[in-house]
């Protein structure tokens, strides 16, 4: 179940920052689903205390590269991205061992 609704975590140097400061990690989720399944998806997976989430419909965008037979024209899809908020002393360790 959690996999269906959870896609991706999604890390960049500012979700990096915003995990360390305000103790919030950030993912790619399905676009269909609420925060409220998002907030349990992410308590069964991780086996963490959610305090909140917020969601955000990130827009498509259009993409070009040069290449040698011109200039090739395409699109980014959009998606949905959700930072959830964790309980004070809790973390999710994405890395594990590595």
């Amino acid at each position: 179940m959690a996999k269906d609704i959870l896609i991706k975590p999604w890390i960049t140097e500012k979700t990096e920052r915003i995990s360390d400061r305000l103790n919030q990690y950030t993912f790619i989720v399905n676009k269909k689903v609420n925060k409220i399944e998002i907030k349990k998806a992410v308590e069964e997976k991780y086996g963490v205390n959610v305090e909140s989430v917020n969601t955000v419909i990130m827009p498509a965008k259009a993409k070009s590269r040069n290449t040698r037979s011109g200039i090739l024209k395409g699109r980014k899809p959009s998606f949905k991205k959700a930072v959830v908020t964790l309980g004070a002393g809790e973390e999710i360790d994405f890395y594990g061992d590595v």
